[in-house]
């Protein structure tokens, strides 16, 4: 009983940390070329990270898929979280690229924290069970993982993973302040009426990423960055 109220509240959080996210971030009808000229910027960045950049370059090369959320807006005051929108591609076995889902981030925290940051997000999802974690809504960070997942970056926890078995590598870059946060967990969902507006039809994120059922040419650019791995 204690662990159904337990997950019940984490929930509530959750849904309302996505709520307060989407609305800072705007959730408009064209949101999604802006936000996919921005995906390009942050894997530009991280790409030319002194820090980790040459670890990017070297998994990049078997990568599977890759999420990259540009914003990702986090707060707290003992009770935080963090949400922002991202997009999520698969790499085929012939090289080449899906077109992008959009997809929600949201996580909440807790423990002694205060401040608010923005932090760029950058995932490289190195096997299927990865990419299938994402695709069926169960990857979480902290607690019972669906897989296992390391760190790198600021305003991130140090991982808890080894770098040699890991089916998901994170990235972060952040700006701000944040004092004593502690993710607990997090929730990566399809953003459907996103994906519908922008493949301009009735869609699922399993027939754009997986299946390759959908296209939008205003994508093939940052397909093309990815090629480049």
């Amino acid at each position: 009983m204690k662990k159904i109220k337990i997950n019940r509240l984490f929930t509530a959080i959750l849904l309302f940390v996505l709520s307060i996210g989407t609305a800072v971030a705007g959730d408009k009808d064209n949101s999604a070329e802006p936000l996919i000229d921005k995906a390009i910027i942050t894997i530009e960045q991280m790409l030319n990270h002194p820090k980790y950049g040459k670890d990017i370059k070297l998994r990049m090369k078997n990568a599977k898929a890759v999420f990259i959320a540009p914003q990702i807006f986090k707060g707290g005051f003992f009770i935080g979280g963090e949400a922002g929108k991202g997009i999520l591609l698969a790499r085929a076995d012939s090289g080449e690229w899906s077109y992008p889902g959009f997809y929600y981030f949201a996580a909440a925290s807790f423990g002694i924290q205060f401040g608010a940051q923005i932090s760029e997000l950058f995932m490289i999802i190195k096997t299927g069970k990865g990419l299938n974690a994402i695709m069926k809504n169960k990857l979480k960070f902290g607690g019972d993982l669906s897989a296992a997942i390391g760190y790198m970056g600021e305003g991130i926890e140090k991982s808890t993973t080894t770098n040699l078995n890991i089916d998901i590598m994170v990235y972060s870059i952040a700006k701000g302040a944040f004092i004593g946060a502690s993710i607990e967990g997090a929730a990566i969902l399809p953003d459907n009426d996103l994906n519908d507006i922008y493949y301009d039809a009735k869609t699922s994120s399993k027939e754009i990423i997986i299946d390759g059922q959908h296209s939008n040419q205003q994508a093939d650019k940052l397909r093309m960055v990815l090629t480049k791995f």
